[in-house]
């Protein structure tokens, strides 16, 4: 059995995540202490008791979703033979496949959530879910449109994620219902990720990880931008910074994950959102989401 461990993005989190990791587990606590220490201001009080709207700031989102699943993973001890995460999730799976240390990790996400914060107040975009309609139309569909307007996140097959300007993104949406989405419904978020405006946060982020090193993972990573197996640092570092700007392929990984013979999947951290697009690839798959220990 071949298992491979994946790692979710932004908009899984939850109040109270990781409290229970915190209150009973000492190597847990110190974890999320260093955390804290790093980012400056208390992300578990905002994790463990926040409300919904101050978890919701990208700058705390993005480093309390990372926290919670790699120090889950390294409470649970796993050795995974792939790794994989879903946009922001693509840095835990590095992490716990040993190419990025805890420390860098966290301040490349950080770093990464304060830039695309800035770009989304320097220009608003939008995202919009398309429902069962092939890739191929609404690729093509986009490429018609004035403006903005890209495939963003390939989420599994019938459900794409548009990206891009908010007037572009409005018309796709009319066109892409017009050739047949069951629904094309704007996502609640307030910039543009994974599309040509995110250029500006790509850019900051290509200088910070400039100055980090990274390290041969201990297994494969399936990275967002070529959905293929990674494991060659210099390689990992330049997808990495592309992928602020290009879609994410979780399809495409998938796909490629179970051909290379994963039979078993095990999504770690907030939420279980992959665990039901793994299924929408392949009904028979055995997947489980844990939150917990």
């Amino acid at each position: 059995m071949k298992k491979a461990y994946v790692f979710p993005g932004q908009g899984s989190q939850f109040t109270g995540m990781g409290k229970d990791l915190y209150e009973n587990n000492e190597r847990a606590k110190a974890l999320f202490d260093k955390a804290n220490e790093i980012l400056g201001f208390p992300i578990t009080d905002i994790m463990f008791e926040g409300s919904a709207d101050e978890l919701k700031q990208t700058k705390v989102t993005q480093p309390a979703v990372f926290l919670h699943s790699v120090i889950l993973a390294e409470v649970l001890g796993v050795e995974p033979q792939a790794v994989a995460g879903h946009s922001l999730g693509e840095f835990s799976a590095l992490v716990v496949a040993g190419a990025l240390s805890f420390e860098d990790g966290l301040r490349l996400v950080s770093k990464r959530a304060m830039a695309m914060q800035k770009c989304c107040e320097a220009q608003p975009g939008a995202m919009a879910a398309i429902l069962a309609l092939e890739d191929e139309v609404v690729e093509q569909v986009c490429d018609q449109i004035d403006g903005v307007v890209v495939a963003a996140n390939y989420n599994c097959p019938g459900q794409l994620v548009i990206s891009g300007a908010s007037e572009a993104v409005d018309t796709a949406c009319e066109k892409l219902k017009a050739a047949g989405a069951r629904r094309a419904l704007r996502l609640p978020v307030g910039g543009a990720f994974h599309s040509p405006l995110m250029e500006a946060a790509r850019e900051e982020l290509e200088q910070a990880i400039a100055e980090v090193e990274f390290h041969t993972p201990k297994c494969p990573i399936y990275q967002n931008v070529d959905a293929l197996p990674q494991s060659d640092p210099e390689l990992i570092k330049q997808n990495l910074i592309a992928q602020l700007t290009a879609p994410v392929r979780w399809t495409q990984i998938m796909r490629n994950m179970l051909a290379d013979g994963v039979d078993s999947f095990v999504e770690l951290g907030p939420g279980a959102v992959l665990q039901g697009l793994i299924k929408k690839a392949d009904a028979n798959v055995e997947v489980e989401s844990k939150a917990t220990v």
